[in-house]
């Protein structure tokens, strides 16, 4: 790359083409800092957004091996530069940012670092983040840190064209993420009433069939054995309804353990919980954007309560693999299978509505092949990032 405001405005096109692509404050991140480490042709970028105690919440970095982050170790404090960024707003453009009097040092671990440009990333009066960059990249045969390979005025100004765009992206993702929180809390109240009704209504059954039970003991033992089975019945009916309700209601775990962790720990608790055989296996599975990985996660989840509670399968299989730059994830049972053509003309969905709407969301496709007798798999792609 040029260096230049002519060369880097397709550049910072195609870079604010890229940041929003995403809704997840995460993948967002992720992007505003690769595409300014390569529109301005530098060997490390950060991003950091502080907390309210002087550390930051995020802290993502590229151009630093995931081997180089950990042996750095805790995340940096805000101080020196870092702290002038956020709490001035100014832009910091340095030729040497250790000889700065206001820099500090770094850990052993850290990479040695020279010249320096940084910028906050401000959405009005709110400083969202500061966006910085060390080490502008040296081309032909000038001596590398010495033959004025430093950030210049071009590289500035594009930078905070950048920064300008990265608050939006950032600023709507955090709108996306808080609306999706609310629209989780919605569900899961929904989810609570449901349970209480089905659950109260299965113990209110279960206390009149016990009472009816000790009613027969002494006149009539052969129906009060009756009696007592269905109790085991409704008993373990009110068990399935809380397992499933306590396996929908838990936080998915996505955000600290990732979708292949997450499917894992789901698949254990059901297969024990369960008389059905649950496996899980993945298959040189790579990670998604963030909104990928929960429609995922969403899809099996629905899938296996539908396999579990309808199919009367005796092994229920999870897969999880990689396809192109994307993946697939099949959930497969042996139980009576159905007709989905019967299911939808009877105006039963089994949740293949919600599936296929939560694919459809994030570019994704469903597919559910079943009969009765021959059990059902419902497969779901998605394209990847």
């Amino acid at each position: 790359m040029t260096n230049g405001t002519g060369a880097g405005i397709p550049a910072v096109s195609t870079a604010i083409l890229a940041m929003s692509r995403h809704l997840e404050v995460r993948d967002v991140l992720k992007t505003i800092v690769a595409s300014a480490r390569e529109l301005l042709d530098a060997e490390y970028a950060a991003l950091g957004v502080p907390d309210d105690h002087g550390g930051f919440a995020q802290f993502v970095v590229d151009g630093v091996s995931a081997e180089q982050w950990k042996a750095i170790g805790p995340l940096p404090r805000q101080h020196g530069i870092l702290a002038a960024m956020l709490h001035n707003a100014t832009p910091e453009r340095l030729a040497d940012v250790r000889e700065d009097p206001r820099f500090g040092g770094w850990p052993a671990a850290h990479p040695d670092m020279s010249d320096f440009l940084g910028l906050p990333v401000a959405d009005g009066d709110e400083i969202l983040g500061a966006l910085f960059l060390a080490n502008k990249r040296c081309h032909g045969p000038a001596p590398a840190r010495e033959g004025g390979c430093r950030f210049t005025e071009d590289d500035e100004r594009l930078l905070g064209i950048l920064a300008q765009h990265a608050a939006i992206a950032l600023t709507n993702a955090r709108l996306y993420e808080r609306s999706r929180e609310l629209t989780i809390a919605g569900e899961r109240a929904r989810l609570a009433h449901e349970l209480h009704d089905a659950v109260a209504q299965k113990l209110f059954s279960l206390r009149l069939t016990a009472q009816a039970a000790t009613a027969l003991v002494d006149r009539d033992p052969a129906r009060a054995k009756d009696e007592l089975h269905q109790v085991a019945a409704l008993a373990a009916e009110a068990a399935d309804e809380l397992r499933a309700a306590v396996v929908e209601l838990r936080p998915a775990g996505l955000d600290e353990d990732g979708l292949v962790a997450t499917l894992r720990s789901q698949t254990q608790v059901l297969d024990r919980a369960h008389s059905a055989r649950v496996t899980f296996a993945a298959h040189c599975f790579r990670a998604l954007p963030a909104a990928q990985e929960e429609a995922m996660l969403r899809v099996a989840q629905e899938a296996l309560h539908n396999a579990l509670r309808h199919s009367g399968a005796g092994q229920v299989e999870v897969t999880l693999t990689r396809d192109g730059q994307g993946a697939l994830l099949r959930i497969s049972d042996d139980g009576c299978g159905f007709d989905p053509g019967a299911v939808r003309r009877a105006g039963r969905h089994l949740g293949l509505v919600s599936m296929r709407d939560r694919a459809g969301g994030v570019g994704g496709k469903l597919t559910v092949e079943s009969e009765p007798g021959k059990g059902t798999a419902v497969e779901m792609e998605v394209p990847g990032g």
